[in-house]
């Protein structure tokens, strides 16, 4: 068996479709709602498990925080032979009508994140493939969700001095939410040849400070726990809904 480093697995191990999502209780709790959860690996911030959706084998993986691990995954995910991957996060609001537990769908994303700048020019777009967005959309549609499509931002920090007016920024050219992993995740997943799309719950209202809101959220907010659970089952139900 040939194990990957980080995630713990070889290409026997997992299924060629995965859902993955930064925090490990996260991936434990999405594999709790497919049929015959399992998991396969645990190493570092790397939580992995096998599951079956609408009768087919998905694999559930958690990255961490941020670009960098999040391609640590993706680069042996794909040496595994893994072919789709629909990341299943959180985000906070950049505009004032998203509210908690609502959920956005990325076209694309503005690359403020270091991990995709380390392999491609800032030139090169984040785009997500179309024909998982369709699936995402048919699927929120399917099941009654609300949801936002457009653009979203990636960043490395919360922390920034200047977070304030750099939210307004983006806030001012349109873009939806901020998240942590999903440019570098739909920028370097098309270069290697992957299908990637993200699909994001809101867990910060725009202009709410960011400690108060994840505060909220790590305390099972109802809306909030329920638009991760609806994010997650518009994911593996777009992830499972082709047959190859």
């Amino acid at each position: 068996m040939n194990l990957q480093p980080h995630i713990a697995v070889s290409a026997d191990d997992i299924a060629s479709r995965v859902i993955v999502c930064g925090d490990p209780a996260r991936a434990a709790r999405i594999a709790g709602w497919c049929e015959n959860g399992k998991q396969v690996a645990s190493n570092r911030e790397f939580q992995l498990f096998n599951a079956r959706f609408n009768g087919i084998d998905v694999t559930i993986c958690s990255t961490g925080i941020g670009a960098a691990s999040m391609l640590i995954a993706l680069e042996e995910l794909k040496q595994c032979g893994v072919t789709t991957i629909i990341r299943v996060g959180s985000a906070g609001a950049l505009q004032h009508n998203i509210g908690l537990g609502e959920l956005i769908i990325a076209e694309g994303a503005v690359r403020d994140e270091g991990g995709s700048l380390s392999y491609l020019p800032a030139s090169y777009p984040a785009v997500a493939d179309h024909a998982l967005v369709a699936a995402l959309l048919s699927a929120a549609k399917q099941l009654q969700s609300k949801y936002y499509l457009g653009l979203v931002r990636s960043h490395d920090s919360f922390y920034t001095d200047q977070e304030t007016e750099i939210c307004e920024f983006w806030h001012q050219r349109g873009v939806l939410a901020a998240d942590m992993e999903t440019s570098a995740l739909l920028t370097v997943g098309r270069f290697r040849g992957l299908q990637v799309a993200s699909i994001l719950n809101n867990v910060v209202l725009f202009e709410q400070e960011v400690k108060e809101g994840i505060g909220q959220f790590k305390q099972v907010n109802g809306s909030m726990i329920e638009g991760e659970k609806r994010s997650a089952m518009i994911a593996l139900q777009a992830l499972t809904s082709r047959r190859s």
